[in-house]
């Protein structure tokens, strides 16, 4: 694939920079936190609530990286107490239809992948 100053990206080639972007989108939080804000801006405890399970520190962490891409806004309100808002930037939109699609095949497939790893545990054992 071309990117849009003509350099082909190929993210089998160790030295892409493509790579480093599949690594994010690919990482544990960055799917569930675009998945949260999908219908909208949240605050951050909203935020952390909707994904679960995940830390403050970390949950900062992959929103100022997400921020960073280009790929989440923050919105800070000079308001008492100060009100901070997360939302998907149109890059950021743009990658729900993929991760809805991968979103959609997991939840299809879990059972399928468990089964299979009973049954392949059960026969290394």
């Amino acid at each position: 694939m071309e990117s849009t100053n003509g350099l082909a990206f190929d993210v089998m080639d160790p030295e892409c920079p493509s790579r480093v972007v599949l690594q994010r989108i690919g990482d544990k939080w960055t799917p569930l936190i675009v998945q949260a804000l999908k219908d909208g801006a949240l605050r951050f405890s909203a935020l952390r609530v909707a994904v679960g399970g995940i830390t403050p520190k970390v949950l900062t962490q992959t929103l100022r990286t997400l921020e960073r891409d280009g790929l989440v806004a923050r919105a800070v309100y000079a308001e008492v107490p100060v009100r901070v808002e997360y939302r998907l930037t149109p890059l950021g939109e743009s990658l729900l239809g993929p991760l809805d699609a991968i979103r959609d095949w997991a939840e299809t497939h879990s059972r399928k992948i468990l089964d299979a790893r009973d049954a392949f545990d059960a026969a290394t054992a």
